[in-house]
């Protein structure tokens, strides 16, 4: 007989293996998309903002995301295996001390930002694939500097400096020249 741990553990893996979750952890500036139908039309609404509180429990896992809309503070709870999450999206990674950020809500401006975490691997967002080398590239980028270098250079002309100790001068003798109060 399985007990609910593993019907759950087994709901999860099933879940994972139909849509693709990302690793975010609270303070990341996550993009959650989600499913609204209305009537017999279907639409995805994204819901963008800072992640405040993830709770860890296997399929009853979710997580708290907060923005600001038109000045005011709006919040949603969603469930991380929920089948309305069409996608969520880590548009950046923020470095934070705690697990829940509650006190990002009497926070506002300025006092509400969260550092940017530096991710120290190369290449972890980027969706971009790197040129591929060829003979044709190689060659078109040594012929570049031949032609500056074919090109020639204006004569350089130097600019007379105004002596620094001129200016000196005129204020130490405009400082004598003051009368001095006692």
């Amino acid at each position: 007989m399985k007990t609910i741990e593993e019907i759950n553990k087994h709901n999860v893996k099933k879940i994972l293996s139909e849509k693709k979750i990302p690793d975010f952890f609270p303070g990341d500036v996550v993009k959650v998309g989600v499913r609204i139908t209305e009537g017999k039309k279907e639409r995805i609404q994204y819901f963008e903002g800072v992640c405040i509180a993830k709770k860890s429990r296997d399929i009853n896992s979710s997580f708290t995301v907060r923005k600001i809309s038109f000045g005011e503070g709006v919040e949603r709870t969603f469930p991380l295996y929920g089948s309305l999450i069409d996608s969520i999206k880590v548009i950046r990674s923020g470095q934070v001390r705690r697990a829940k950020l509650y006190y990002l809500r009497d926070r506002t401006g300025k006092s509400a930002r969260i550092a940017e975490k530096i991710r120290k691997k190369i290449g972890i967002d980027i969706d971009a694939k790197p040129e591929a080398i060829t003979e044709e590239n190689v060659i078109t980028s040594v012929e570049a500097p031949k032609t500056e270098a074919k090109k020639e250079e204006a004569p350089k002309v130097e600019a007379k400096k105004e002596e620094a100790p001129k200016v000196e001068a005129e204020t130490k003798t405009k400082l004598e020249n003051t009368p001095e109060k006692k």
